[in-house]
């Protein structure tokens, strides 16, 4: 039998490339899609699909708290992350979540079924550079390569990274979900973990990190 796929993905065309390329193998197939969190979930019930693909954004939510929440419902689904976003900076934390693979969408289509397979295999799939990474903390006990902002929390980092992108705080409260009063509390936290005065430092440090990032 196949195993069965759901896409949780919110561009149309990269979803609908994804599917695509999922059904034309003879050993997995997608059995649906999705472009919100909300969706997704419901999706994934009806479903019980064999593993899950992922984009960090997502229309209405964050696809690193959907993570936690179907890890939370379904503790042993597998999920692979695909993602624009460098895996330097997201990949351990969505393995911490729970994520068991995490890909760049500029790797190569064969990357992405080797990714998959090797996920239903039972394995966790990293490309080497984030393996070398990985290996090297784990032998050492620290890793000069983590920036600063690894000291936040998820939540923390998904504000300080709309922060850096430049969004007011009603804005990044709607991208979340959340009330404009959390978003201060998160804020506050910020500031405190990365010894920022005020919000006009935390503004200017979180664009400074985004430009560094792209």
């Amino acid at each position: 039998m196949k195993k069965r796929i759901v896409v949780v993905e919110d561009h149309p065309i990269v979803r609908k490339g994804m599917v695509q390329l999922i059904n034309y193998e003879e050993d997995i197939c997608s059995i649906g899609e999705a472009e919100t969190p909300g969706e997704a979930l419901e999706v994934i019930k009806k479903g019980n699909p064999d593993l899950v693909l992922i984009d960090l954004t997502l229309k209405g939510g964050s696809g690193l708290e959907l993570i936690k929440d179907l890890i939370n419902i379904y503790p042993e689904i597998l999920i692979i992350v695909i993602s624009l976003h460098d895996e330097n900076v997201y990949a351990e934390r969505v393995m911490r979540a729970g994520a068991k693979g995490y890909i760049m969408k500029s790797e190569a289509t064969e990357s992405i079924l080797t990714a998959i397979r090797q996920v239903l295999d039972g394995g966790v799939y990293l490309s080497s550079n984030m393996h070398t990474k990985i290996l090297n903390k784990m032998i050492s006990g620290v890793d000069s390569l983590v920036p600063a902002i690894d000291i936040l929390s998820d939540r923390e980092f998904e504000v300080f990274e709309f922060i850096g992108k430049g969004l007011s705080t009603r804005k990044i409260a709607s991208e979340l979900n959340l009330s404009i009063k959390t978003i201060d509390t998160y804020k506050s936290h910020i500031k405190t973990k990365l010894n920022i005065k005020d919000s006009t430092e935390l503004i200017q440090f979180a664009i400074e990190w985004s430009i560094r990032e792209l």
